[in-house]
């Protein structure tokens, strides 16, 4: 079943269009990485997919599920990280689009938020500061916010940015255990050698063209040869 679906999808940054008639598609289940050049438009297209960008042409839609049912982790800002708040109020504040305009969160909610901090392993870090944090509990911490989100679609931008090797790994594993747990991943990266490891799909994007489809289909590609190239960079 598919989630999500793009048809013939325009999209412009700063009045210059980045993308043109991108089709592609996401099933429950799959695991897409996007990966291209810089300035090929993989950011406007997180946009889109949030709501947060208006399509010039073409659409985007949804079958099964609300666009406020995804759940997202962005690429961090310095302000970001040095952020005031405990690690439980971090994670629960994935639940804030359910909450709705009730000025309190639920039990229903505060048990998502606790079960999701269990499943990430960082439970014992429910009373630090966010900012005292490493790296990689910061992007547990964000993962676990993004799970109270959702229980249907992840969407990542670049999380392992700015990880050490074995903090990437594990975030890297992480993530694949929460897709085989019938969760939906949709995954920025530049890192090529994690896509063809983890993903089951692949949509690369350029300038001047856009590929879609299973791993091995791109593995066979064109596309494949371009990456290959060294067109991008970490």
């Amino acid at each position: 079943m598919a989630l999500i679906k793009t048809e013939n999808l325009t999209l412009s940054y700063e009045n210059m269009t980045v993308i043109k008639e991108l089709s592609f598609e996401v099933n429950a289940g799959d695991y897409l990485c996007i990966v291209g050049e810089n300035g090929s438009g993989k950011s406007t297209l997180v946009k889109a997919l949030l709501s947060l960008k208006k399509p010039v042409d073409g659409t985007i839609t949804f079958d099964g599920m609300l666009r406020r049912e995804i759940g997202y982790l962005p690429q961090q800002t310095n302000a970001q990280r040095d952020f005031p708040a405990s690690v439980s109020e971090v994670v629960i504040s994935g639940c804030l689009n359910s909450r709705g305009i009730r000025p309190f969160y639920s039990l229903r909610e505060r048990r998502i938020a606790a079960e999701n901090m269990e499943r990430l392993g960082i439970t014992e870090l429910k009373k630090r500061s966010y900012r005292e944090l490493s790296g990689g509990q910061q992007q547990r911490v964000l993962l676990a916010r993004a799970l109270c989100a959702t229980k249907k679609l992840l969407l990542l931008d670049e999380p392992v940015s700015g990880l050490d090797p074995m903090v990437t790994t594990e975030m890297y594993e992480l993530i694949s255990r929460i897709n085989k747990e019938n969760v939906t991943v949709i995954m920025v990266t530049h890192d090529m050698t994690a896509a063809l490891k983890y993903a089951s799909h692949m949509l690369c994007m350029t300038e001047e063209s856009h590929f879609f489809g299973t791993i091995d289909e791109f593995i066979a590609s064109d596309a494949a040869d371009f990456m290959k190239g060294g067109a991008v960079r970490g």
